[in-house]
Formats: C-alpha cells, sequence, structure tokens
C-alpha cells in the first residue's frame, strides 16, 4: 500500500500507511491522550477516527480549547438526547446545536418536562457517559436515511434530510442509539464528564411561530468539573446581577402590557439615563461633533431611497397620514443624508461629524425581546460622519481614541476587535474597498489593537469594525461598531467640491459607542450588579438622621448637598439606625450620612461608604470635596 507524508504539531514529519486513522498517530505522550477530543487536517475539523488518504497535516484540538469545548458539547448535546430518547419512548429528536457555554436540544413530546424528570434525564446522561460507548460515523445515501428515520418514527429528521441537496449524509452511532448530523464528535461517551442540564423552554420548530411548539432542554458542557463548578458560580452570579430583577428592585424601570417590549424609566432610572447621554454629549464637545434633531416619522419615499423599506420593512413600523404612507425611523442615517444636502459642500467643510439622539422604533417578534437588552423603542448614541476618502484613517484613530476613553470610564477593561471585509454582495468599486479596509487595519495598528479579521462578513455598503468588552462576568457584548458607508452618499446623490474643484463623493462613517442606551444601561446595570459609580448614581447620597433631634441639622446638610447639585435623600424616619443603614446598602446608594448628637454638636458628618466602610467624621465642605474628586477620578476629569 502505497505511503503518504503527516506533519504532525511541532513540524515534525513522518510517512505512514494510507488509510491510517488519526488516532493511530497519536503518542501516549499527546498523552493527555484522553483530552484530545478531535483533530484539524489542513486547518478542516474532523473526528479522531477519520482515515487519512493524502498528504496532509494535523492539529490536535484540546478539550478545553474553543474548538474542542465545542465539540464536547456538541457531543453532550447528543447525549442528552439519547438519554431522553431512552427514558422516554416515542418522544422525538429535531435538531440540537451548541450555543455560547453550552448546547440545547427540541423535541417533540406530549407533556412538559419538569424539574425531577430534568434529573432523572442528567443522572441517564451519567450513566451513558460511564459506559465508554463508542461514537462513530457512517455515510449513507440520502434516500436511505430517509426511509430509516420514517421507520424510527423521526418525522422532523426526515424533514431535515429531505431539504438535504447532497446525495449521502452522515450519521452518528452511540450504542442502540443514531442521529443525523455533520460532527465531528468526540471517540467515545467517556469523554463526557461535566455537564449540567440548566432548564426547559419552549420552542417553535425551526423558530418559525406558525410551526409546532417543541421542548427545549439546555444544557451546559465543560472540560473539566472545576471549570463547570465556576462556570455554574457564574451563571449564580449572573440571577444576581440579572438587570431586571435590580431594575426593579431599585425602581429604575418596568415593563407594561400597554407598550410590549418597550421600557417605562422610572425617576431614579430616568436619572441614569439622562446621564449616560449628558457624559455622550460632554464627549461630543470635544470630540467636534455637532447634534440634530431629525423626525421620527418620514415619508415611505425615503425608505425607499435608502434601500430599507426592500431590506428592512418587517422590523419597520407604518402609518397613513392625508393619503401618504410613512414609516417610523428604525435608524438615524437616511435622514442625515438630508442635513448634508441641506447646503453645498467643500473639502473644507470635511469632516462633517453629527450626532442624534433621536428616539427609534423596531419591531422585534416577542420571542427575542429580552429586558433593556432588545427593546422594540430606545435611542442610540449615533452619530455619522462625512469625510473625504483620505480622511477615513484619522477619523477612525479617533473614534478608537474616544471608544477607549468610554470604556475606561466604564471599567470594561477587556475588549476584543474585529474588522470585517467586502462581501460577495458589495457594492462600489473594489479599490475603494481595499483603500478603505486598508485604512481600518492601518488605524487598528496605528493604535496598538490586536483584530480578526472576518473575512467576507462586511455590510454590503462597507467594511465595518465591531468591538466586544467583556464584563465583569467575562461575558462579551457587541457594543461599538464604525461602518464605511459607500451606499448612502451614492443613492442620495451626496457630493462635496474637491480643492481642484470638481465634486466628489463623500464616505459616510456610521458609529455607535455605546449603542442602543436601554441595551448599555442593562449591560451597565450587570456589569456592576446596580452599585452605579457615584457620578451614575441615581442617588448620590442619603442622610441618615438617629433621632428627631437631628432633623433640623439633617435638613439643613440636605439643602445645601441638593443646592450644589447632588443627588441626596433625607431619611428622617424615626426607625433604628441600622434598619436605615441596611436600607441604603440594598438600594446600592455610594454614601450613608449618619447625623447624631456627636455630628450635630460638632457640626460635622459621619460618612459611611457603600459595601460598609465607616469615614472619619468631617465637615461637609470636606465632604463635598470629597465627593467631587471621586466624580472627576471615575470621569477621568481628575
Amino acid at each position: 500500500m502505497e505511503n503518504i507524508q503527516v506533519t504532525l504539531p511541532g513540524g515534525q514529519s513522518m510517512e505512514v500507511r494510507r488509510g491510517i486513522r488519526i488516532d493511530e498517530l497519536m503518542a501516549p505522550t499527546d498523552g493527555k491522550k484522553r483530552d484530545v477530543v478531535a483533530a484539524k487536517v489542513d486547518g478542516h475539523l474532523v473526528d479522531l477516527s477519520n482515515a487519512l488518504e493524502n498528504n496532509c497535516a494535523v492539529e490536535w484540538i484540546s478539550a478545553d480549547s474553543p474548538e474542542g469545548l465545542d465539540v464536547l458539547r456538541h457531543s453532550t448535546a447528543h447525549l442528552m438526547a439519547q438519554a431522553v430518547q431512552s427514558l422516554f419512548p416515542g418522544t422525538q429528536v429535531t435538531i440540537g446545536p451548541t450555543i455560547e457555554n453550552g448546547f440545547y436540544y427540541d423535541f417533540k413530546r406530549a407533556e412538559p418536562f419538569s424539574q425531577d424528570e430534568l434529573e432523572k434525564i442528567e443522572k441517564r446522561m451519567a450513566e451513558l457517559a460511564q459506559a465508554k460507548l463508542s461514537i462513530t460515523r457512517e455515510e449513507v445515501a440520502r434516500g436511505e436515511a430517509i426511509e430509516m428515520f420514517r421507520k424510527m418514527g423521526e418525522n422532523y429528521k426526515v424533514e431535515i434530510i429531505e431539504g438535504i441537496p447532497e446525495d449521502t449524509v452522515s450519521l452518528y452511532r452511540q450504542g442502540d442509539w443514531v442521529d443525523l448530523c455533520r460532527g465531528p464528535h468526540v471517540p467515545s461517551t467517556n469523554a463526557l464528564r461535566a455537564f449540567k442540564l440548566t432548564g426547559v423552554a419552549g420552542a417553535y420548530w425551526r423558530g418559525n411561530e406558525q410551526n409546532e411548539m417543541l421542548q427545549r432542554i439546555y444544557g451546559t458542557a465543560w472540560h473539566s468539573k472545576d471549570a463547570l463548578k465556576e462556570h455554574l458560580r457564574l451563571l449564580e452570579e449572573a440571577k444576581k446581577r440579572d438587570h431586571r430583577k435590580l431594575g426593579r428592585e431599585l425602581d429604575l424601570f418596568s415593563f407594561q402590557p400597554i407598550a410590549p417590549a418597550s421600557p417605562f424609566f422610572h425617576p431614579k432610572g430616568t436619572v441614569v439615563y439622562n446621564e449616560l447621554i449628558a457624559y455622550v454629549r460632554r464627549l461630543y464637545r470635544r470630540y467636534g461633533y455637532e447634534e440634530v434633531i431629525t423626525p421620527q416619522i418620514l415619508d415611505v419615499e425615503l425608505w425607499h431611497r435608502s434601500g430599507h423599506y426592500d431590506h428592512y420593512r418587517d422590523n419597520m413600523y407604518f402609518t397613513r397620514v392625508d393619503e401618504r404612507e410613512f414609516g417610523v425611523k428604525p435608524m438615524n442615517c437616511p435622514g442625515h443624508t438630508f442635513i448634508y444636502a441641506s447646503k453645498k459642500r467643500s473639502y473644507r467643510d470635511l469632516p462633517l461629524r453629527i450626532a442624534d439622539f433621536g428616539r427609534l422604533h423596531r419591531y422585534e417578534r416577542s420571542g427575542v425581546t429580552s429586558g433593556l437588552t432588545r427593546v422594540r423603542s430606545f435611542s442610540q448614541d449615533d452619530a455619522h460622519i462625512f469625510c473625504a476618502p483620505e480622511q477615513i484613517e484619522t477619523e477612525i484613530s479617533d473614534l478608537i481614541k474616544m471608544l477607549r476613553e468610554v470604556y475606561r470610564t466604564f471599567q470594561f477593561n477587556e475588549m476584543q476587535v474585529k474588522l470585517s471585509t467586502r462581501p460577495k454582495d458589495f457594492i462600489g468599486n473594489p479599490e475603494i474597498w481595499e483603500k478603505a479596509e486598508a485604512a481600518l487595519a492601518q488605524a487598528l495598528h496605528h493604535e496598538g489593537i490586536e483584530y480578526q479579521v472576518n473575512p467576507g462578513d462586511g455590510a454590503f455598503y462597507g467594511p465595518k469594525i465591531d468591538f466586544v468588552v467583556l464584563d465583569a462576568l467575562k461575558r462579551g457584548w457587541q457594543l461599538a461598531t464604525m461602518q464605511l458607508d459607500f451606499f448612502l452618499p451614492e443613492r442620495f446623490e451626496l457630493v462635496y467640491t474637491a480643492a481642484a474643484g470638481n465634486e466628489e463623493r463623500p464616505v459616510m462613517i456610521h458609529r455607535a459607542l455605546l449603542g442602543s442606551i436601554e441595551r448599555f444601561m442593562g449591560i451597565l446595570i450587570e456589569h456592576c450588579a446596580g452599585a452605579f459609580p457615584l457620578w451614575l448614581a441615581p442617588v448620590q447620597v442619603r442622610i441618615l438622621t438617629v433621632t428627631d433631634d437631628h432633623k433640623e441639622y439633617g435638613k439643613k446638610v440636605f439643602e445645601q448637598l441638593r443646592d450644589q447639585g447632588w443627588r441626596v435623600e433625607l431619611d428622617g424616619r424615626n426607625e433604628k439606625l441600622g434598619y436605615k443603614i441596611r436600607e441604603a446598602q440594598m438600594a446600592k446608594i455610594p454614601y450613608a450620612v449618619v447625623i447624631g448628637d456627636k455630628e450635630v454638636a460638632a457640626e460635622t458628618l459621619a460618612p459611611r461608604r457603600r459595601g460598609g466602610e465607616n469615614l472619619a467624621p468631617t465637615p461637609l465642605v470636606d465632604f463635598i470635596r470629597r465627593l467631587e474628586s471621586e466624580v472627576a477620578q471615575e470621569t477621568g476629569a481628575a
């Protein structure tokens, strides 16, 4: 038999027989043999049982790598489906993909799964894992697979296979259980050692609300029990930090049936909301932005011209006025082109940076709305920069500086960056695209930012940079985006007079740093667990009097703080001091100020920081200086 040449991890090359299985190449010292769950052959992820037929390079995929975890979770989804069908015969399986940090599988069963049944399923999964069932792949003719699943009563699998154009499909077997799947999978159920089922929910078949409702079981899987334990700890912490829970407890916002998925901000929540906008406005003054206000309802002709009617109308709201059809704006950009075009522009006017906090409305299906992070009514720190092509790099560099300042302020200390390049269905000149992509890459390089390239993932109108921040629980949130647009300037015939006197087309940069204020606020609440920094806290100081004898001095301190612009409350109730302090702590107020006999006599305050630290008694003027210093430090104004 003819031999082939295989390059192993580390660069070692060896000659082996054609048809050798990948796992036969693994030396005991790749020892952690048990921790290798798959391999890559010339960059393609495959099972360890895969046979090698040609010269190639092989890489091991360890269980704790991102790709290895994905294989583990996919295999654990199969393990769960096998357990379900062994415990509840007649249950049909549908689809079971991996998701961030876990997996799910959708089942067709007449009765809903109970919590007790989830525990039984998990126990059965553990038994199947300990049974060390081999997981094997086989290729079968499409028609044969259809017939097999039809006999098994797996109608959903039949529908899936009927939609596959290839002549053959791949199946995976473990013990007496089989499923349709592309793979790859771990070699044995024994590799699945750390998993937990986390919940059950309803889900429509193929995500279409016109289809039948199925039951979705969620789970998580990890490479070790310690990693699973840490993940479950973070899940519990996430429950405590859930912005929907904290929003109620801190009286920040609520949702009402009369306006689905559209938040009602209460006074304290409105303070936070407005302070976020005020913070961005201060940045705008320093970075050369001009704020505008544009209409919320515009003639549908605008949306036809911008392309949104063709590509986005299912997410828009429409109304009729005086026999004309209007669309409620889901974004500001088309309206901003009219401000640009309202007068003749010269190269001397560029870049033109305009910002808009206008209210936006998008129809989101009820199944995907979620607290503040996915709503139908919202505002963005939205801005558009009209510039000459040669100004792109400088503008992006300035945007990155601005973005870094914002994220430092909110203590998002870790960031991931993605550069998305020209897709297949792009518009415009390929040469301009290449220059634009190079300008974005150069700006990132100039700022010392490492980034990942997403080939072909740009918008049809231009390349973009997306910024993902990691919160206190290491969860990733895509916040800022910077998108180059050659499309709208062309559609709306925007021009400027160049230095040579000819007319040129500007480039439009779409950018948001916080994104939706609603979504950012939800993320921030969870990031800081509702304990807002002093400058952003809805109530910055609460004054606590010990007895009625201290109310007069307490009121005097309250008025002085209020008159200097501090957000302050006076708690003069006839309650025990310990009770008042606990309430201030539960309300996550940065400072509780105690006033008793000593403070009245000396005309001082006894401040107590959120978290329990008692500070030395201090005159009011010194306390105010402390507050001012803390705010300046938090906002970078120190």
